[in-house]
């Protein structure tokens, strides 16, 4: 498929979900949210389709896109792994827990493998404050990470 074709279908496909939720009170972020689910990122080219729609300026829905971590301007990975970066993961090891993450993916935050295995999120707070340092993979939360859990996680990715 040419280039041009992959951008009229994108704009085709983000055209249609704009329309089904358009009519929706405050529409950006469910719309954002679909796009995301639909293309597995945020295609540069839906942002001035969804400013026109919604009668706002492209600056707005930039803004929206690059404000809030969960939408990505590039496809994730087979897998998403979230690593907590607040305070109470911070305090019992969290630093030290997403360096030795980072480090045996070969990747830090916002980056994915080359062999495009896992794309590595930070998150600022997963609800499991008891149970830090926490992660999350693919919507599962994994609590208490430690060297052997890590080493799970990766052979997990990888395989």
């Amino acid at each position: 498929m040419s280039m041009q074709a992959a951008s009229t279908q994108i704009a085709s496909r983000a055209t249609a979900i704009i329309d089904e939720m358009k009519a929706l009170e405050g529409p950006l972020l469910p719309i954002l949210h679909e796009i995301q689910e639909e293309f597995g990122h945020v295609p540069a080219e839906t942002l001035p389709i969804i400013a026109k729609a919604l009668n706002i300026s492209n600056a707005e829905v930039h803004g929206v896109v690059t404000f809030y971590h969960d939408y990505r301007n590039h496809p994730a990975g087979r897998h998403v792994l979230k690593v907590c970066r607040a305070e109470a993961c911070q305090s019992m090891g969290g630093d030290a827990i997403a360096a030795q993450i980072s480090q045996a993916l070969g990747i830090g935050f916002h980056e994915t493998t080359k062999d495009n295995s896992v794309t590595l999120e930070p998150v600022y707070c997963l609800g499991l404050c008891a149970c830090a340092p926490a992660a999350m993979l693919d919507g599962e939360v994994i609590g208490r990470l430690d060297a052997d859990k890590i080493e799970e996680i990766v052979q997990e990715v990888r395989s």
